[in-house]
């Protein structure tokens, strides 16, 4: 969908609060806080800027944040048992709704000191963001993003989750079409000026099967590898790529 320039204003300040709630989760990640700890974090940030949670309530979810921890790579449900320690790795997704439109995005932090390789893997996966990010020019295709996100894991040697993707976002989180980390065979729909996405790699020290925990939410990798997982909310513009959910444009 082609958003007008009021829709992008409002959804400048969705992304941003949304920005904020995950730079305040990050500050609040050390060994001994509990994920259901961060979703507070994240929620004193929705209620000093008036803005709701997309998550809350989305299908059932509980929290207004997902908080994924080592081998559980998206949809994770935070809680008072669930303590971070010193080696962990924490993916905290958050989304904000301000005016009718939403903002979504992701990190991933290491808690304290980690191996080199999952250091490597949180690194790589958001530089294979920013790559994705690069190809949103207007004229360029929608699967130029999935195909640049996909060579960098490839590289690396990482694994790439197929089974969750990227999206349209307007207002409402999840709009059509999917945007893939990967090459799904075709070049897909030209990217037009003022449709915006949200674009959110997910890769693997392993393999790229998935599994849903009991609870119904969180996903974990089949092989028990570890995942990092990175997202943001990004415009089509006349210049370029725009990304909504940073406290500073990145582009």
């Amino acid at each position: 969908m082609i958003r007008t320039e009021t829709e992008l204003a409002s959804m400048r300040k969705a992304g941003r609060v949304t920005a904020e709630m995950l730079a305040a989760c990050r500050e609040a990640v050390r060994p001994g806080v509990s994920t259901a700890d961060l979703d507070r974090v994240a929620r004193e940030v929705l209620e000093r800027r008036g803005a709701r949670s997309n998550f809350l309530g989305y299908h059932g979810f509980p929290a207004v944040i997902c908080a994924s921890r080592n081998n559980v790579i998206v949809h994770g449900i935070p809680n008072e048992e669930e303590i971070l320690h010193e080696g962990d790795i924490i993916s905290i997704d958050a989304g904000a709704i301000v005016e009718g439109y939403h903002g979504d995005a992701a990190i991933t932090v290491a808690v304290g000191s980690v191996p080199k390789r999952v250091e490597r893997l949180i690194e790589v996966t958001e530089q294979s963001l920013v790559a994705g990010i690069r190809e949103m020019v207007a004229g360029n295709h929608l699967h130029d993003i999935g195909r640049a996100v996909e060579q960098i894991a490839v590289a690396a040697h990482l694994g790439v989750i197929r089974d969750y993707v990227g999206h349209g976002i307007g207002t409402q989180m999840h709009e059509p079409p999917n945007v893939p980390n990967y090459w799904p065979g075709r070049a897909g729909p030209k990217l037009r000026v003022h449709e915006v996405y949200a674009v959110e790699p997910m890769f693997t020290l392993g393999g790229e099967d998935t599994v849903v925990l009991p609870d119904g939410w969180g996903v974990v990798t089949a092989d028990g590898t570890w995942a990092a997982h990175f997202e943001h909310t990004i415009a089509i513009t006349d210049s370029g790529p725009e990304v909504f959910t940073v406290l500073d444009d990145i582009s």
